[in-house]
């Protein structure tokens, strides 16, 4: 049955998404629309959370987690989609790589810092997490390859879209061949960490109402996304900001609200294992997923074509942001300053793309 608090969020999303409709259509402010569907975005993101996660309730914990980590980068492959049309690739690979950035940095060191502070050392299983981050070395691989072959001008400089679009077919093949692990998740896991307080609390949603909030959130969050893309350009414009900042840092903050808010929050209840998992496995879902789907469906889309050739300075962003987050899962706990740590990273790393 619904609580106040959903029907407090509900109301408060229909109320942002109709004023980003007002906004849109009577041509206001850019920078005032621009703002207005970022928060439509995000709140609608919340939403689909939501859904996913009480239609889960129905489902194996493995089935859920995969379930909820791919709608809840929805919102984010249809503004980059979107983007995509509208021939702004700096800014989809901008969103891309910020994404994994601002998940495996910012939103894990924010939720670390909290955690600790609040209980201390916190200890988690490692093993998934280590296998979630050896994964991410593969797609920083499959971003590196035709980034280095196109700036070393080797002969298959020459090739950058079927060599981009191999590697997005290598990564997608590989997600596909791990789910038989992600839907092998020990069924009472679930229940053996999670606070019986909050086992026996929970309200669950009818089957009937998860589906509906979850599909018209998603319509919603595809309607809005188209908004919120037509107002960047001009808005990155008024604010006198590169289109690689706009896609690293506001792009990819807003697009993935769900997870900055819940994965600190997982971390607050002393949940680490939850923390990890919903953290880690968003920046997977990008890298291995949202990343490659892009690569192949630009090809339908009217747009440039996307590649995975990048700016050198991603690559090392990206390999220096994996490495580090190996180091700090791999023994399976972690202190606040770690969390501070990865913050610090985050900042510098946004810093050297304030001016493109």
């Amino acid at each position: 049955m619904l609580q106040r608090n959903d029907i407090v969020v509900f109301g408060i999303t229909a109320a942002a998404v109709a004023a980003a409709g007002v906004l849109h259509f009577t041509g206001a402010n850019d920078v005032l629309r621009f703002v207005v569907a970022a928060a439509a975005l995000s709140l609608l993101a919340v939403n689909v959370s939501s859904g996913t996660e009480h239609v889960g309730e129905h489902l194996s914990p493995g089935a859920t987690g995969v379930l909820q980590s791919a709608l809840g980068n929805l919102p984010e492959l249809l503004v980059c989609a979107f983007s995509l049309r509208a021939g702004l690739v700096q800014v989809v690979q901008g969103a891309l790589i910020g994404s994994i950035l601002g998940n495996s940095l910012l939103v894990l060191g924010v939720a670390i810092f909290v955690g600790g502070l609040k209980h201390g050392r916190q200890t988690f299983d490692a093993e998934s997490p280590r296998m979630i981050v050896s994964l991410m070395m593969l797609a920083v691989a499959a971003f590196s390859i035709p980034t280095l072959a196109f700036e070393l001008h080797t002969p298959a400089s020459a090739h950058e879209v079927p060599l981009s679009a191999a590697c997005a077919v290598l990564l997608l093949v590989v997600f596909f061949a791990s789910l038989p692990f992600s839907l092998s998740a020990d069924p009472q896991r679930s229940l053996r960490h999670a606070p019986q307080a909050d086992v026996a609390g929970a309200q669950h949603w009818p089957l009937g109402l998860a589906v509906t909030v979850l599909v018209l959130a998603s319509a919603g969050a595809a309607v809005v996304s188209e908004w919120f893309v037509e107002a960047l350009e001009p808005a990155i414009k008024a604010l006198h900001i590169s289109q690689a900042f706009a896609g690293i840092v506001v792009v990819a903050i807003a697009g993935n609200a769900v997870e900055n808010v819940a994965g600190i929050r997982l971390a607050a209840k002393n949940r680490p294992d939850y923390a990890m998992s919903v953290i880690l496995s968003s920046s997977l879902m990008i890298a291995l997923v949202v990343a490659p789907a892009l690569v192949l469906l630009s090809f339908v889309l009217g747009g440039p074509v996307l590649t995975l050739v990048v700016p050198p300075l991603l690559i090392a962003a990206l390999l220096l942001t994996t490495l580090t987050s190996a180091i700090i899962v791999n023994d399976g706990e972690t202190i606040w300053i770690e969390g501070l740590a990865l913050v610090g990273l985050y900042v510098i790393i946004a810093a050297s793309f304030w001016w493109g």
